[in-house]
């Protein structure tokens, strides 16, 4: 598949500048330890417009890590195809959209769960698996989701996913979310296609790009200055015997 995000008629960038493929500031640019992963589950990823502008946005870079992905920005399209650019049976994709589904509605011992249009889990799991070809992924706020997902009536012609991840996201505090299972776009789309294809490398491999990145941005962040002793100086020098 051609490059997700075409940058053939960019100038090269200055040192100062953004990078022209993942538009991180060069100090969080980690595209030069990026070796993108042949996945057989394609990927299409849908970012609200209000998202682009978001410093520590992951939709970019999850894209650049796959030679199978798109990566798309506005708010609604006419049908599956037409987002991702060629012919496509939204019968054999799914959206991964969590919805008001909670952690505690998962059956027991799944990560993973394929939802009816009702939102209730569907009764052969595997089967309905196994049918998938390609995913969305929304990237966005949880109230951005929605909205994608309301304005775009195919979604509902294909299977819903939701995840229960067993651990936080890497943001840490970072990123405020409602949600404590709440995952970047990157995470959840490594978590997603590394156990439909049963490969774990995907998710290694894009887990290393994110906490590289995180790692510059804590690194380039300015020293924050020592707390203010607020303590009464009779507290300070502690009590007279």
């Amino acid at each position: 598949m051609t490059d997700p995000i075409d940058t053939n008629d960019i100038e090269p960038a200055a040192p100062d500048a953004e990078c022209p493929r993942c538009l991180k500031p060069t100090a969080l640019c980690v595209c030069d330890g990026v070796v993108p992963v042949e996945n057989r589950i394609g990927l299409l990823i849908l970012q609200h417009p209000q998202e682009q502008a978001k410093e520590l946005g992951t939709a970019r870079l999850t894209a650049l890590h796959l030679t199978d992905a798109v990566f798309k920005i506005g708010l609604s399209w006419p049908s599956l195809a037409a987002a991702l650019g060629q012919p496509a049976d939204p019968k054999r994709w799914a959206v991964l959209y969590l919805g008001s589904m909670r952690p505690e509605d998962f059956p027991p011992g799944r990560e993973l769960v394929v939802l009816d249009r009702k939102g209730a889990p569907l009764p052969e799991q595997e089967a309905a698996l196994d049918e998938i070809e390609g995913v969305v992924v929304l990237d966005g706020t949880w109230s951005q989701a929605k909205t994608l997902w309301w304005r775009n009536a195919w979604m509902l012609k294909g299977k819903r996913i939701a995840l229960r991840p067993q651990r936080p996201s890497l943001y840490g505090k970072l990123r405020r979310e409602p949600r404590r299972e709440a995952l970047s776009t990157l995470e959840s789309a490594a978590f997603l296609l590394s156990r439909l294809e049963g490969r774990p490398e995907i998710e290694t491999a894009l887990l290393a790009s994110f906490a590289r990145m995180l790692d510059r941005y804590r690194a380039a962040q300015p020293a924050r200055p020592p707390r203010p002793d607020r303590r009464r100086p009779s507290q300070r020098r502690g009590r007279s015997r």
